[in-house]
């Protein structure tokens, strides 16, 4: 961020602050904070953080999380309708590839049964339905 914005922001967030200040001054005793100081809130925290906003501005942190979450549903604004449009001409179901492997799997596959047979394998790049054969196998022979 540049030094611009930044002092942008601090600047806009001060300016929040001061508002909350006067309306502390003249407010009536256990009233609730206004919509339209709840609104600046919202929208300074958007650039300069939940905490750092709600310690700046002296109110609940979990209070202006809570705003936060719902301007963002309750806003229908162009961004958002653009949004929505790109969506709905989406297909209903995509299937992804799975993710090729990068290194190697290695895992070590010790089995003991009731009448102490045991078998230690070391596996390197091994499936899972490998690993479930060999297994099945080892059971099988001790039956």
């Amino acid at each position: 961020m540049g030094t611009r914005q930044a002092h942008a922001q601090r600047s806009r967030l001060e300016g929040v602050r001061r508002r909350f200040e006067r309306w502390r001054q003249t407010r009536k005793v256990l009233s609730r904070i206004p919509e339209p100081l709840w609104a600046a809130a919202v929208k300074v925290a958007g650039a300069s953080g939940i905490s750092h906003t709600a310690k700046t501005l002296g109110v609940n942190h979990q209070a202006l999380k809570k705003r936060i979450a719902e301007a963002a549903t309750i806003s229908d604004g162009p961004g958002r309708a653009a949004a929505d449009q790109r969506f709905a001409s989406m297909p209903a179901f995509l299937e992804l590839a799975p993710p090729m492997r990068t290194g190697s799997c290695q895992c070590t596959l010790e089995l003991e049964d009731a009448s102490g047979a045991k078998m230690r394998v070391h596996l390197q790049s091994v499936e899972a339905p490998d690993l479930a054969a060999l297994s099945r196998s080892f059971w099988e022979l001790r039956s």
